[in-house]
């Protein structure tokens, strides 16, 4: 058995789930990567320092990673592809690793010892969200069980709560997964957190559940509401959130959720919603895609102020000034292109009215090489890829 990550439609970018013999697509091209001068130019720099040349790797993990996050202390949590045989069936249990900003590296998390259910179980780690005090990271996995009698499967998102000695947290008592779990929103306490669960296949709308650490799920919140997606404004107990009714027949809206007070405040109606929400590190303000082409940036103070931009749909990450926006040009866990955009001046815009679509000339990064994922340091200093083939991950001083 085999398992890869699905896109919302369920479908695997190089794996499928199947039972027998281990299946791959065609792998991709390898890079070599120890000798390329990797140039970055941002014409929002001033031209002495617009160039930064990263002709070497920092450091580099010669393992197949699949997932990886940076803690707010510069650390990063990364998973490790690991196959083993169980009977007829081929397992996938990612190990877990802790890699210090030294260059130090341990294991947390080994996933041969790890079981779930009577029978054979698989699963492959598809995100890292840290605590805000960087102590405990909620591990979400793609998980699949197997009944034994007659090979049915069961697919699941699941959470795993570890802090970073490896030790693992139960809410639930003797289940070390949290079911149904997916892109947790951590409050202030480093000990209560809100999660997602699927309302809407595949993966279109998701209610709210809250869970303690010490006492496990605690019922719902904002209950009989559904979000398309939610993001947590840093330093706070509060999220933005974008609302949608079941039938999907209302504009989408912005709310600005009190997760703890279940108290909600509506920011702006939208033209339309096709995901990223992603917010600002001094969450001042909050890109998203409005259609598979369209960037728009919103300044959360003054929702009025809005920009567009047509850089076509990706994975976002903002720069630590906020002046630029860093664009992974697919969605999911597929390789593309990773380029470079300024943040355009944010104009009032009265209700109704057109807004105008920026066509940006993209600073090209990483000299076109193709990344299946990419991460920045807190402090900016550095960047972090997963290029395809072997997968390893490379850190570059940015």
């Amino acid at each position: 058995m085999i398992l890869g990550k699905p896109d919302k439609t369920g479908k695997t970018d190089e794996m499928q789930l199947r039972t027998g013999r281990l299946g791959r697509s065609n792998a991709a091209p390898l890079y070599l990567i120890g000798a390329i001068l990797i140039c970055v130019a941002f014409t929002a720099c001033p031209p002495e320092s617009r160039a930064q040349n990263l002709d070497k790797a920092v450091q580099t993990v010669d393992d197949e990673v699949t997932a990886f996050a940076y803690a707010p202390d510069g650390k990063i949590a990364f998973s490790v592809r690991r196959m083993y045989k169980a009977k007829k069936y081929d397992l996938q249990r990612d190990d877990i690793f802790i890699l210090e900003p030294g260059g130090k590296r341990r294991r947390i998390f080994a996933g041969d010892k790890f079981t779930h259910g009577e029978g054979p179980f698989t699963y492959q780690v598809e995100s890292f969200t840290w605590s805000p005090n960087g102590h405990i990271v909620a591990v979400q996995l793609f998980t699949t069980n197997v009944d034994p009698d007659d090979g049915h499967t069961e697919d699941a998102r699941a959470l795993l709560l570890l802090d970073d000695s490896g030790h693992e947290l139960r809410p639930n008592g003797k289940d070390a997964l949290v079911m149904n779990a997916e892109e947790p929103l951590w409050m202030r306490d480093n000990a209560t957190l809100v999660y997602m669960t699927e309302e809407v296949a595949p993966r279109q709308l998701f209610s709210m559940q809250y869970l303690s650490i010490s006492s496990g799920t605690a019922g719902k919140a904002f209950e009989g509401r559904t979000f398309a997606e939610a993001a947590r404004i840093s330093g706070s107990n509060s999220a933005i959130a974008i609302e949608r009714d079941r039938l999907m027949d209302g504009p989408p809206r912005m709310q600005k959720l009190e997760l703890l007070a279940q108290e909600d405040k509506e920011m702006a109606t939208l033209e339309g919603f096709a995901g990223g929400l992603t917010l600002s590190p001094t969450s001042s303000k909050a890109a998203y895609f409005v259609d598979r082409e369209v960037l728009e940036i919103r300044d959360l103070a003054d929702p009025s102020k809005v920009a567009r931009m047509r850089v076509g749909m990706g994975i976002l990450h903002w720069a630590p000034d906020e002046s630029r926006i860093y664009v992974k040009r697919t969605v999911e866990k597929k390789s593309a292109d990773l380029i470079a955009v300024a943040v355009p001046p944010l104009v009032t815009h009265k209700a109704g009215q057109p807004i105008p679509v920026d066509e940006p000339t993209p600073q090209i990064l990483l000299h076109g090489l193709t990344v299946r994922e990419y991460g920045l340091s807190p402090d900016g200093r550095f960047l972090a890829v997963v290029l395809p083939g072997k997968r390893n991950l490379q850190i570059f001083g940015f």
